[in-house]
């Protein structure tokens, strides 16, 4: 009940806005904020995973790593960080007849459940109308030993290889998603958060 009187909340804004608002380039703004409300998300793949900048893109175990870089990894994870870096490439469709756009987007990343990191996308972003898809690459990293803090080094470095383990696909991570519009230079953000997996899910 709470989102709905959000989501009506955020509607009546828009129309507001609209109609008190004169300029050919807002009404733009506004139409693609009304449509961004309906586009969906998912996650796509994922590419360039590295463990403290070793390529594992796709290694199941350490015996599969050479064995310079096997030392590397082990000599990182007693070190005072474990960097997992990475790109998730969100696609956003959009059943709409027209364009959808927004201008940011905060975001939290979680793997297994767990929280791994936050940030935001803060670059412009178009959706192409009836049905088109536009993908999001985000750059991600995160600190194993932080993000896992209380585990053994064990523990960490085998969540690492097992994520490694599934190759190009973001089966085990999750997103939440809140994005952003301007209009006459008035952020309007999406209230709350949605929750994004490997399938397509709307606002």
């Amino acid at each position: 009940m709470k989102l709905r009187k959000s989501f009506i909340s955020f509607s009546l804004i828009s129309s507001l806005l609209l109609l008190s608002l004169n300029s050919c380039d807002v009404v733009q703004q506004a139409a693609k904020m009304a449509t961004l409300a309906k586009c969906e998300f998912r996650l796509q793949s994922v590419s360039q995973l590295t463990l403290a900048g070793i390529n594992v893109q796709s290694i199941h175990k350490l015996s599969d790593l050479s064995l310079l870089d096997a030392g590397k990894l082990s000599v990182a994870l007693a070190s005072g960080q474990f960097p997992l870096d990475f790109t998730l490439n969100v696609e956003a469709k959009n059943p709409n007849s027209a364009t959808a756009g927004l201008t940011k987007m905060d975001w939290i990343l979680y793997i297994d459940g767990i929280e791994m990191t936050k940030g935001i996308v803060d670059q412009q972003v178009t959706i192409p109308a009836n049905n088109g898809i536009t993908v999001i690459p985000m750059k991600m990293t995160v600190d194993l030993k932080q993000a896992l803090s209380g585990k053994s080094a064990d523990a960490i470095l085998n969540f690492g290889m097992n994520l490694a383990g599934i190759g190009n696909k973001p089966t085990r991570f999750t997103m939440k998603l809140q994005p952003t519009i301007n209009v006459a230079s008035f952020p309007i953000t999406y209230p709350g958060y949605i929750t994004v997996g490997t399938e397509f899910s709307g606002l």
